[in-house]
């Protein structure tokens, strides 16, 4: 690889600068946190098996506050999400979102939003949280409902979203896919746009915790509505941004569907379990992802640190040692495969990912993360420096889309200029 790519692709994927010998551990840029496992719903799919009744064992406020320290310390830089159970039925929770938010943290809220209204809202605007995710699983109130176990959830989930938009704090839309759903996708979306959200986030189940014994969607279906997702970029990229979520070989398909372009439309990046992600549970465990329960270490024995760093799980998958078609795989570098979804099918981490129907090609080399016409854009020194601003979970988006804008303008450099006019034009950072 050319000192140009690997340049880029650093810029555009810092969490797999390890994939050369790397002077030291890069820091997680994503942080999902379970802060309470008490909840007001029955979720078909909860990987917590959450309870309103459960909570004694959490993390205590004076806990919560060392462990947000020790991010702090960690990576000032990183995304903190605050989820649970739901997040909100801790009487503590926006005072931990204040205190990360306060040492220049980027705090958002996951929550299945029937206990947000407007005196709520306006807590959750005041302790410095930047987004709110909400959970929608249909369009149909009647399907809502029932996967969420609550009559009248649907409503009230609908209401909470009116009272972030009336406030103008920046929605998310949270989607799981399963089989009855799958086809109901573009309606939510449509929902999500008339709701002014900012984003549609469609969720590929890992069956763990109460989801355990749901039935997936079958591997052709995954694939399927992955090649939907990529449409839908088309559909309704100008509107709204549409991710997949544990679904890694999306890059796989926008890779084919344009050879020469930005690898990263409506995803992220690969698998980034253990990489650039940690999950924190109520109780303080550390586990790669929320759908992996392997026990990296507990934050009340160890430091957050010397876990991330020296976990025997963290250096497992940061090694990147495939087994099965994963190894043999030419887009191994680019996907990789849910780490998750290989444990819980082969009960190998690093097994081969069972949802994934591709067959290997048997090719020379690797299909590379940044392709040469990609590293071909330059960014000014005062570009690369406003990009490394966007939260870090977010940058290779807007990279991606900002390199695409000049592309089609021309356009050799990029400075400063082009992308305050992109943000401008569109309201948000480009993607």
């Amino acid at each position: 690889m050319s000192y140009t790519l690997k340049k880029a692709a650093k810029m555009q994927y810092p969490h797999l600068e390890g994939a050369e010998p790397p002077q030291g551990v890069q820091p997680p840029f994503l942080i999902s946190w379970n802060i309470t496992k008490r909840c007001n719903l029955k979720c078909r799919h909860c990987y917590l098996d959450a309870s309103e009744l459960e909570g004694s064992s959490e993390l205590t406020t004076v806990e919560a506050k060392k462990v947000v320290d020790e991010i702090a310390l960690l990576n000032r830089h990183s995304m903190l999400i605050l989820t649970g159970g739901e997040p909100l039925l801790r009487e503590d929770c926006l005072e931990i979102a204040g205190h990360a938010a306060g040492q220049g943290i980027t705090v958002v809220l996951g929550t299945n939003g029937t206990l947000l209204d407007r005196e709520t809202v306006r807590r959750i605007v005041k302790s410095g949280v930047k987004g709110v995710g909400v959970s929608i699983d249909s369009s149909s109130p009647l399907y809502h409902d029932r996967f969420r176990g609550l009559p009248g959830a649907w409503q009230k989930t609908d209401s909470g979203i009116d009272a972030l938009g009336e406030q103008g704090v920046e929605l998310s839309i949270h989607l799981t896919v399963t089989k009855d759903n799958i086809d109901d996708i573009a309606r939510v979306i449509e929902y999500a746009i008339e709701k002014k959200a900012k984003t549609v986030n469609i969720f590929f189940l890992v069956c763990t915790g109460r989801g355990h014994d749901m039935v997936d969607v079958t591997p052709a279906q995954y694939e399927q509505c992955l090649k939907f997702l990529l449409e839908a970029e088309r559909l309704y990229g100008d509107r709204i941004m549409v991710r997949a979520r544990c679904a890694p070989h999306f890059l796989r398909l926008a890779r084919d569907a344009d050879p020469d372009g930005p690898l990263v439309k409506g995803a992220t990046s690969g698998c980034i379990a253990g990489t650039g992600y940690l999950r924190i549970t109520p109780e303080g465990d550390v586990t790669p992802c929320p759908y992996m329960p392997t026990l990296a270490g507990n934050i009340r024995e160890t430091g957050l640190k010397k876990i991330w760093e020296g976990a025997d799980i963290f250096k497992t998958l940061r090694a990147k040692k495939y087994v099965g078609r994963c190894k043999d795989c030419e887009y191994s570098e680019i996907c990789g495969g849910c780490r998750a979804r290989a444990l819980s099918t082969t009960s190998n981490v690093m097994g081969e990912d069972r949802w994934c129907e591709y067959e290997p090609k048997g090719v020379k080399g690797k299909v590379p993360l940044i392709s040469q016409k990609q590293a071909d854009v330059v960014w000014t020194k005062e570009a690369e420096e406003r990009l490394l601003k966007v939260p870090a979970f977010l940058r290779s988006m807007v990279k991606g889309g900002v390199e695409r804008y000049a592309r089609e303008k021309g356009l050799a450099s990029i400075t400063p200029d082009i992308l305050a006019e992109l943000k401008k034009r569109t309201g948000r950072p480009p993607s």
